[in-house]
């Protein structure tokens, strides 16, 4: 097939994902006609009935539903305000401190949440209110809610991670290692830019109330529960007590025994736990498997393989080349939700990097940092609508000015792990 064919039915995909079709069915559709022009009718009802097969029927698909029902169990349950409250205790009398607590309740609720909206919407509702009492600036209030939100995609479990997993065939347990020394060092460069900010804007985070050692200790059990999670998810996987899926189990049947512990979970709450968790895995699987469909398309073209070729023939810096495909994702991860993006254009750049001799662990956890800045980049930036929504009163480019201080934190670290990677494979590595 000419290639200039093959790109323009990729170009139709992105077509169809602005016409507002559901990206799941637009991948599948065109993989599987595309399919059928390369070969024939009966070969592509075929694949897709194979593909379908292989999908749905795999054991390991269970890790989804998994990690997203534990993630609900602890929303449900608001572990999020007392995860708030535990880190605005200790470090809520600093100069920005309640912004900065803030964010390690996010970083801390992202261990057991997986995902960007849901962190966005839970600290957006506990955190707001508070800093709005102390007259934080709404850019430095709403920014740093917006950004501490992606971690909620980096730190382990991450379903995006878990889907990255899945769709190449990487260790799902490498890929969270990896991820948390990179959730760690972004963190870091979010809580660093918050102090920056407070310094050259003295006005835009007063202090908080400062409480004795004694208080602080006393808050530390409310973030017991996210600690035990954690460790047993990765300390699980890290002895080879379960496998993933198996930790997805363990860890959503310790986060219904918790919160009946503590009484902290209605019926209400168990139901809508459920439901969102029905949806959140019907929606992530239909994803994938339409982006298999796709990927099958792209496979019989020979495409990527053809692309990482001319990329290692060009003799161009390696470093370069990753810089613009970086440059592709934030563009595109402005343009389109995070996770369609990543299915789409994996096949493509996955060898790629494999074919420049980068560790795939490290690039599926980079890309994971990369793509995340979609989450608070217009014209998507779900975190950033989802904070709009629940603070109306916050003008919407108040949101966005907050937001663009903190991306220069993500440019910062991207050129770190591209200078160190060991950063990221170090521990995976060491671990298996």
């Amino acid at each position: 097939m000419p290639i200039v064919g093959v790109f323009g039915i990729f170009v139709l995909v992105f077509i169809l994902f602005f016409l507002r079709i559901p990206v799941a069915f637009a991948m599948a559709a065109v993989g599987f006609f595309g399919f059928w022009f390369m070969t024939s009718f009966q070969a592509s009802s075929t694949m897709l009935g194979m593909t379908l097969w292989s999908t749905f029927s795999k054991y390991s698909l269970m890790v989804i539903p998994f990690f997203v029902f534990m993630g609900e169990i602890a929303y449900y349950s608001e572990v999020n305000k007392r995860l708030y409250s535990t880190a605005y205790k200790w470090i809520g009398h600093i100069k920005g401190g309640i912004a900065m607590a803030t964010i390690v309740a996010c970083s801390m609720f992202s261990a057991i949440c997986g995902s960007n909206a849901a962190t966005a919407a839970t600290m957006a509702t506990v955190a707001i209110p508070e800093m709005k009492k102390f007259k934080y600036n709404s850019i430095l209030s709403t920014g740093s809610i917006a950004s501490g939100s992606t971690l909620g995609v980096i730190i382990p479990p991450s379903v995006v991670l878990i889907v990255i997993g899945i769709y190449t065939g990487l260790s799902i347990s490498k890929l969270f290692y990896g991820s948390v020394p990179a959730g760690i060092l972004l963190t870091l460069m979010l809580l660093i830019t918050t102090y920056f900010l407070c310094k050259i804007h003295p006005d835009w985070g007063p202090t908080g109330p400062r409480y004795s050692l004694k208080e602080k200790i006393k808050a530390l059990p409310g973030s017991i529960e996210i600690v035990v999670l954690f460790l047993l998810v990765m300390l699980g996987l890290y002895k080879g007590f379960f496998t993933p899926t198996e930790a997805g189990a363990a860890g959503s049947a310790l986060a219904i025994l918790i919160s009946l512990i503590t009484r902290r979970l209605s019926w209400n709450g168990f139901k809508l736990a459920i439901l969102d968790t029905l949806r959140i895995s019907c929606m992530i699987i239909l994803l994938v498997t339409g982006a298999l469909i796709f990927g099958r398309f792209l496979a019989i073209t020979r495409l990527p393989f053809e692309i990482a070729s001319w990329v290692v023939s060009l003799n161009l810096n390696r470093s370069l080349i990753m810089f613009f495909i970086f440059l592709i994702y934030i563009i595109g991860g402005a343009l389109m939700d995070a996770l369609a993006l990543l299915l789409v254009t994996i096949p493509i750049f996955f060898p790629v990097a494999v074919k420049l001799g980068y560790d795939p662990i490290w690039f599926g956890v980079v890309i994971t940092v990369v793509t995340t800045l979609g989450a608070i980049t217009p014209p998507v930036g779900v975190s950033i609508y989802i904070i709009s929504e629940i603070s109306r009163d916050i003008p919407l480019e108040n949101i966005f000015k907050g937001v663009f201080y903190y991306i220069p934190a993500y440019i910062l670290c991207l050129i770190i792990f591209l200078i160190f990677p060991e950063i990221i494979t170090s521990i995976s590595n060491l671990v298996h």
